[in-house]
């Protein structure tokens, strides 16, 4: 049997018993595809090849895309002030400690930018288990700003390390900017349009839709914007991240769109991505030295930085609320782990730091869901 069936059977087979697996350990499914990738890879099952490297990179930005339906434009702008306030003077905090800490600890400059990175990608399967509660709602509207935040920062160290802090920096800067001033145009001329003919909305996406005119548009509005971004020599995430907030924001009568995708994608794409870094990881790397403790104390750092952070919405939520939706923010997995490799390809992290975050994500994905879900219980005892 050929190298490439046994890949595609491997893949497959990961695919359909990750979920079962899930259900018996009461974990996501990606952290299992990442561990059952890193196994299958270690007994030679999983190899480098074109198409998997292919379809794994089409998966991280189709979960971009999905991390970007996650954000409705429309209902951010539309944040109180003193909300809005409250979730910068967090973001400040966050950068702030993150800037501190690898100072002290003479980390490189990398650090800075991956401390304290926000994705709502996990937070979007807590709201599945604990439904639309006040800790969470604040946290999704906070981690989509954050998530901003962080795939602009994403999108910058890309960059600098891509072209250095000389010329090319400066051009890649220009274009983004001029990218966004584009973007915002045509958010603003869409909007007008729609608010003048409401109309058109429901003639590109159909309510009654037998042709799947919805994700056809969805996919079409995907791959333009990650094609401008490959012709502006940006960062792919980016232009994903920025078409998945197309969807919500001027399709709002397509309630279930944003779910349909995502079932698409975790159904099959972005499994694919996550086996691909689990295969990447090489077992032999647990037995190098400091690893593990090097990766213990990434993730509790990045845990207690955003759970001491989350004290600023206090008087929205209370302590314990607080707390919950600063671990909420404590799972970045997918940014981490982009980031990571992105930094581990430029030469600014070696390979000990690039596992250690790696295992840091895992570490952070299990505790936190296990953390998360003992005071949850918590309060539901002390309610009862």
């Amino acid at each position: 049997m050929s190298d490439s069936v046994i890949l595609i059977i491997t893949i497959s087979l990961i695919i359909i018993f990750t979920p079962f697996f899930a259900k018996i350990l009461k974990l996501p499914t990606t952290p299992i595809e990442i561990i059952l990738g890193s196994i299958m890879g270690y007994v030679g099952f999983l190899h480098n090849e074109h198409l998997f490297d292919l379809v794994a990179e089409l998966g991280f930005l189709y979960l971009m895309f999905i991390a970007g339906t996650e954000i409705n434009l429309k209902k951010v702008l539309k944040t109180p002030i003193r909300l809005m306030k409250k979730v910068v003077f967090y973001l400040i905090i966050l950068y702030t400690f993150s800037i501190l800490i690898s100072l002290y600890l003479d980390l490189g400059k990398i650090f800075m930018v991956l401390l304290p990175l926000i994705s709502v990608g996990l937070v979007a399967t807590l709201s599945k288990e604990y439904g639309k509660t006040p800790w969470l709602s604040l946290s999704m509207t906070a981690g989509g700003i954050g998530e901003v935040v962080s795939i602009g920062f994403l999108t910058l160290t890309s960059a600098a390390l891509n072209s250095g802090f000389g010329v090319g920096l400066v051009k890649t800067i220009f274009a983004l900017i001029l990218f966004l001033l584009f973007m915002f145009l045509i958010f603003r001329a869409m909007e007008l349009l729609f608010w003048w003919f409401p109309g058109v909305s429901t003639a590109l996406m159909p309510v009654e839709d037998n042709k799947e005119q919805d994700i056809r548009l969805s996919m079409g509005i995907f791959f333009l914007l990650v094609g401008a971004m490959l012709y502006l020599n940006l960062e792919l995430a980016f232009g994903a991240f920025l078409a998945g907030i197309f969807i919500p924001t001027f399709f709002e009568h397509k309630h279930e769109l944003p779910e349909k995708l995502a079932s698409y994608g975790f159904g099959f794409l972005i499994p694919i991505f996550f086996i691909h870094i689990g295969s990447s990881f090489n077992l032999d790397a647990l037995a190098m030295d400091g690893l593990i403790s090097k990766a213990l104390i990434i993730a509790v750092v990045m845990i207690i930085m955003r759970v001491v952070a989350s004290i600023v919405f206090i008087k929205e939520l209370g302590i314990i609320n607080s707390i919950l939706m600063g671990l909420s923010h404590s799972m970045p997995l997918t940014l981490l782990i982009a980031m990571a490799t992105l930094a581990y390809h430029a030469s600014s992290i070696d390979t000990l730091h690039y596992y250690a975050f790696i295992l840091a994500a895992l570490f952070q994905v299990i505790s936190v869901m296990i953390i998360i879900k003992l005071i949850n219980n918590y309060k539901l005892k002390k309610g009862s």
